[in-house]
């Protein structure tokens, strides 16, 4: 569900989403979204009227500019490692940026911080979290994607919420639309965010990056209710 906050960056609600077992995600629970730097006074109160307590921010430190205001706790969980430079040298050189295509090798190499990510919003305080990052795409959409298949979200509903950080880009950024790169590859969205659905048990994978059970069904509980 899109959500309108002024000066907000590519909003969205991770409810209303269904799952293997015929349920849906809890609307108010958890929210992806790009920067909340160009939030407004108003597009904050929005924000705190909506319910969120937490904002999860997966950029590195030089990246942020603004902190979140009372009540509203705030958690930095940097995701990239940019100091990893060979890995990064590896995304940009065999052009998979922008994409899910880079999402494979990033889970491979950068487990402990995906799991870090999940644990923020597994601790979280009672009320709505925000995960977000700067364009609401890349980083936001990998923690997204984790977060709904702990929730046993269907994938076609991880797929479809994915595809609309592009559509919501080539409206107001065509630069930032990346769909001519998987057109390189000769792919689509739904194929290569497919192909990582197919090889990722999300438990397994958190669970050896070192979240607890009780993290797992913290995630669960909060997306799905008790």
């Amino acid at each position: 569900m899109g959500i309108d906050w002024e000066g907000a960056i590519n909003v969205r609600d991770l409810g209303g989403l269904r799952t293997r077992d015929g349920r849906v995600t809890r609307t108010g629970a958890v929210v992806r979204s790009g920067m909340l730097d160009r939030l407004t006074p108003r597009g904050w109160d929005g924000l705190v009227g909506f319910g969120v307590r937490t904002v999860v921010d997966l950029r590195e430190e030089a990246e942020r500019s603004v902190v979140p205001p009372h009540p509203v706790t705030f958690v930095n969980v940097p995701l990239d490692d940019n100091a990893d430079t060979a890995l990064w040298d590896h995304i940009r050189a065999n052009d998979l940026d922008g994409t899910p295509l880079y999402y494979p090798v990033f889970l491979e190499r950068k487990a402990e911080r995906c799991a870090a990510a999940i644990r923020a919003v597994a601790q979280a305080e009672p009320g709505g979290v925000l995960v977000h990052c700067a364009g609401g795409r890349d980083r936001t959409g990998l923690v997204s994607m984790l977060l709904l298949l702990l929730a046993d979200v269907l994938p076609e509903e991880i797929i479809a919420d994915y595809e609309l950080s592009n559509r919501n880009a080539a409206r107001t950024n065509p630069r930032y639309c990346t769909l001519r790169v998987l057109e390189r590859h000769g792919t689509t969205e739904r194929d290569a965010l497919m192909a990582v659905l197919a090889g990722l048990d999300a438990v397994d994978y958190l669970r050896s990056a070192g979240s607890t059970a009780g993290e797992i069904e913290a995630v669960r509980a909060r997306l799905l209710g008790g």
